[in-house]
């Protein structure tokens, strides 16, 4: 291998290295989440970003599944997302939270998914990490602030660094302005009453930009 190969290599590794490692971990039941974090990975993309989307462990019966058309069908549709571990928040730079509102907190479903995670908190290996929610719910004053608020909560005990959208985007105001993370209101066909896109690839942006100076600042 000659010299300009060799530096090649070494320019690529280098870039490799110095890319944010991101994953969007959510979970849903209508859909909603799932799309959401199909855009946080677009945006996330869009900034340089080596992203895994994946989703946390279903505890609802397979018999309420069944009952149930349209969470039947949004289970059939990510059945071949990856079942977030701790090896990925392990992994991650930075991680993105999608989550519908359950009476004003995060479903089941992603609570006991961040209760496991007991050994990376003892061990130090979520300090640091940059982090930033995003939410759904029937009604704009449903909960949304209060499931992102429960969510932050978690980390400020993981010792993680939140990157909340705050208003650093006119784009924000047009999704409903709320500075805690995405939000969108989500009528009985589960339809979407916002139009919340580029908020949320703007609030990937911005928490990859996070992580991208945390990462910097530790090398």
């Amino acid at each position: 291998m000659g010299f300009l190969d060799k530096l090649f290599r070494n320019s690529k590794e280098m870039e490799n290295m110095s890319k944010v490692k991101l994953a969007v971990v959510f979970y849903s039941m209508s859909g909603t989440n799932y799309q959401l974090a199909k855009w946080a990975e677009e945006g996330s993309r869009e900034a340089g970003a080596d992203v895994k989307v994946l989703k946390v462990q279903e505890l609802a019966p397979q018999s309420v599944i069944e009952g149930n058309e349209v969470w039947r069908s949004t289970v059939e549709s990510t059945k071949d997302v990856p079942v977030a571990t701790s090896d990925d928040i392990e992994w991650a730079d930075a991680i993105i939270f999608s989550v519908p509102t359950r009476f004003g907190n995060m479903p089941s479903q992603m609570k006991q998914f961040l209760d496991t995670q007991g050994g990376l908190w003892a061990g130090g290996k979520t300090v640091n990490k940059v982090v930033s929610g995003m939410t759904s719910a029937q009604n704009p004053h449903g909960g949304q602030e209060a499931t992102l608020l429960s969510l932050y909560t978690s980390m400020m005990h993981w010792g993680a660094i939140i990157a909340s959208p705050g208003y650093t985007d006119p784009v924000l105001f047009g999704a409903g302005g709320n500075p805690y993370g995405t939000s969108v209101t989500v009528d009985q066909d589960g339809k979407m009453l916002e139009d919340v896109e580029a908020a949320v690839k703007h609030q990937a942006r911005r928490t990859v930009e996070v992580a991208k100076w945390v990462k910097k600042g530790n090398q």
